[in-house]
């Protein structure tokens, strides 16, 4: 597990025999039914880091509050804190972690797989996931009906799971791009929670699934 020390840091100490304090713990302000929140989560998880979990809850309006604001100007869930760093974008929280924290890495070595990680990230992050968020949802269910905003959602995640399906046709690693849990499998997981029976019969979101549910 990295210190969570900078080298120089390390060199300072070093040189005075200072018995150092331990470094802060991370800090994640999160909600439990956001999606973005539960990528940075089990990103946490799988590079086994210790963090203070910071509820902040969006159906109390608590992003709203001017501490979060503080944090996050824009008022969206995840905000993560380490040290005097403030990180308030999933995708960036990302890959800080993997930059400052590289145990258990999240993206591959190889150039393509790596450039196919951040591709699929992207595409979750700016042309799936906006079409289904719940202003959005709750903007067609007001407008319309509930129904209307569940089909809209539906037939939306199916268009973007048939992308990604092809763009992960040939893939014959156990998760899509490697044999662990990578950045793609992270950023998408919680669309699993949609009724969508056809991809979830098929390697690799079969295996994607039942492996993001013990973390």
């Amino acid at each position: 597990m990295a210190s969570g020390y900078s080298s120089n840091a390390l060199q300072a100490i070093a040189g005075t025999g200072a018995v150092p304090e331990p470094p802060a713990k991370l800090k994640l302000y999160s909600f439990w039914r956001s999606s973005c929140s539960q990528r940075v989560r089990i990103a946490l998880n799988l590079k086994g880091l210790e963090y203070e979990y910071k509820p902040v809850n969006l159906l109390a309006n608590e992003q709203k509050d001017p501490e979060f604001e503080g944090l996050n100007p824009i008022k969206y869930v995840p905000a993560l804190v380490d040290g005097d760093t403030v990180i308030a974008d999933s995708f960036a929280i990302l890959l800080y972690l993997e930059d400052m924290y590289p145990q258990h890495p999240l993206l591959p070595q190889d150039p393509q797989k790596r450039a196919l990680n951040i591709q699929i990230a992207s595409i979750v992050g700016s042309s799936i996931q906006p079409l289904q968020n719940y202003p959005v949802f709750n903007f067609i269910k007001d407008k319309l009906d509930s129904n209307e905003a569940v089909k809209w959602t539906q037939h939306h995640i199916n268009r973007g799971f048939t992308a990604l399906e092809k763009m992960l046709k040939g893939c014959d690693t156990t998760y899509a791009t490697g044999n662990e849990i990578q950045l793609l499998q992270s950023i998408r997981s919680k669309f699993y929670t949609f009724t969508l029976p056809k991809f979830l019969q098929q390697s690799p979101f079969r295996k994607t699934k039942s492996a993001l549910s013990e973390n």
